[in-house]
């Protein structure tokens, strides 16, 4: 079986193979469905256009949860499910989803007051059943909300209750998902655009590719299509392609809340809609925002954006005196939901559809990060059904991700490893800060970097100082993670462009090292 890492952009192998599946997009459900796919005994080819989860894997809200506030739509069902993945996740990549508390505080006059949510987070606890990697809620008194957090509006605050759920670098995860699915067999290549699907007696049998590098073309052909692609997959369908909602949520990056380590579930005084404050990179990510767009080009921070989540924040948690001048940046990211006329964008359904608009082409719409394994599970399975195959069992919820401690089925035995693996970084000279966070990004892949720091010592030092990242990452990054060039490395490998403003000196040292690599 070939090896997770390192990660090789296999175009020869596109061209010269036979494939039952291709897979055409590299993000999050994409890389899944190569995954699960390849795992299932059929021979998989996995593109990308750009780059693995650049587009919306790479803008999510970097959480693994069930979504508490779909309860208000009486979404039970994906609650339920999204809860059970986290439960799954958590074990199959201890190293990548990690727990994480919210906190909701309850002003007088809430829109949805106290009783209400405790019997939501009741239900959110009955749904998420089996061991879970999160503890059941918590009520919180006036007094011990603001003694641990004075920077919140105290006028009117009833309390608060806190509630478990998990979080993860969304391009992280993805990249590790498509090393699984190299591990398993699959084919793939990053800077790879499907232009035009091949058709042959009234249905579809493969794409032609274009190698962005070279600029050469050629025709894959497969058994099936699976059309990943997310909100750019209408323009690979074409004109009879069926009508889908893009919906666009942005995010703004802010300073750490000093001392806190818990996210914040609010609702904005303005509408009512919910959005969060969470801590992530020793940087403080707040959002979302929704609003629907014609086109993926779209996906951009409005100052109105801007403005809307400022002015919600600073009416809860006016302590933090937050104004545009602490916008370190922000990003936006485009979801595809099933079209649903006359409902509010908040109340449309996220629930996971898979569309055949031509025979053997396959495209997933709907669904969440959270969900894109199970969902990618009920994909592969009528890929089965198209190419006529004998059902196989998913295997991927038993199949721990690349890095994942084969020991940790739990907190404790994580937690353990951490220490140690921490332990062997501090020896080596590199700060508590990043090693931990190397802890959480590589797993047991940390040995390619003692590789590193070993052939070189200076390779220790931060790429940038106000970020925990090290130039040994970005090394690695570039010599065995696929990054193509300087963007792949600051903005998915590690996102430190998201976390300082000024990113010249380190993107000069990562072509630099693209330059030396070549």
């Amino acid at each position: 079986m070939t090896a997770a890492f390192p990660l090789r952009r296999n175009v020869a192998g596109l061209r010269d193979g036979e494939f039952d599946l291709l897979v055409v997009g590299g993000g999050i459900y994409g890389a899944w469905t190569a995954c699960d796919a390849a795992l299932r005994g059929l021979r998989v080819a996995l593109v990308e256009k750009v780059d693995w989860g650049a587009g919306t894997s790479s803008a999510s809200s970097k959480l693994i949860h069930g979504g508490l506030r779909y309860l208000e739509h009486f979404e039970f069902g994906l609650v339920r499910h999204a809860l059970a993945e986290r439960r799954v996740l958590s074990r199959i990549a201890p190293h990548l989803v990690r727990p994480l508390n919210f906190l909701v505080p309850v002003w007088r006059n809430a829109r949805v007051g106290r009783m209400q949510l405790l019997a939501g987070l009741t239900l959110y606890d009955f749904l998420a059943t089996g061991k879970q990697p999160v503890p059941r809620f918590k009520s919180y008194s006036r007094s011990k909300l603001l003694g641990a957090h004075p920077y919140l509006d105290g006028d009117g605050l009833r309390g608060g209750l806190r509630y478990g759920d998990c979080q993860e670098d969304d391009a992280r995860m993805t990249l590790f998902v498509v090393a699984a699915a190299q591990a398993a067999g699959a084919v793939c290549a990053n800077r790879v655009e499907a232009t035009a699907l091949l058709e042959q007696d009234g249905r579809v049998v493969g794409a032609r590719l274009r190698d962005a590098e070279t600029g050469a073309s050629f025709e894959l052909r497969a058994g099936c299509v699976v059309n990943a692609a997310g909100p750019w997959a209408r323009a690979l369908v074409g004109a009879g392609a069926p009508g889908v909602k893009l919906v666009k949520g942005i995010h703004l990056v802010l300073p750490a809340v000093v001392g806190c380590e818990e996210a914040f579930l609010l609702t904005a005084p303005q509408d009512g809609r919910v959005f969060f404050v969470i801590p992530w990179y020793g940087r403080t990510l707040l959002g979302t925002t929704e609003a629907e767009v014609r086109d993926p080009a779209d996906a951009v921070v409005t100052p109105d954006e801007t403005h809307y989540l400022l002015q919600a924040t600073q009416a809860l948690l006016p302590g933090l005196r937050w104004s545009a001048g602490d916008v370190i940046g922000g990003f936006a990211g485009v979801r595809t939901l099933q079209p649903e006329n006359g409902a509010s964008l908040s109340a449309v359904s996220r629930e996971f559809a898979v569309l055949e608009p031509k025979p053997r082409l396959l495209w997933p719409v709907g669904g969440k990060y959270t969900t894109a394994r199970c969902d990618a599970a009920e994909l592969v399975d009528q890929v089965l059904q198209r190419l006529g195959r004998t059902p196989v069992p998913c295997q991927t919820s038993r199949r721990p991700l690349p890095g994942a401690p084969m020991e940790a089925a739990g907190l404790g035995e994580f937690t353990g490893w951490q220490a140690e693996a921490m332990s062997a970084l501090l020896r080596r000279g590199i700060d508590e800060e990043a090693a931990r966070f190397l802890t959480l990004r590589h797993g047991t892949g940390l040995p390619r970097l003692h590789v590193l720091l070993d052939q070189n010592p200076a390779w220790a030092a931060r790429l940038h100082p106000e970020a925990p990242f090290l130039v040994a990452e970005a090394v690695l990054a570039v010599r065995e993670e696929m990054a193509r060039d300087a963007d792949d490395v600051l903005r998915r490998r590690m996102p430190l462009s998201l976390l300082v403003r000024d990113t010249a000196a380190a993107r000069r040292q990562v072509e630099q090292l693209l330059r030396d690599d070549a």
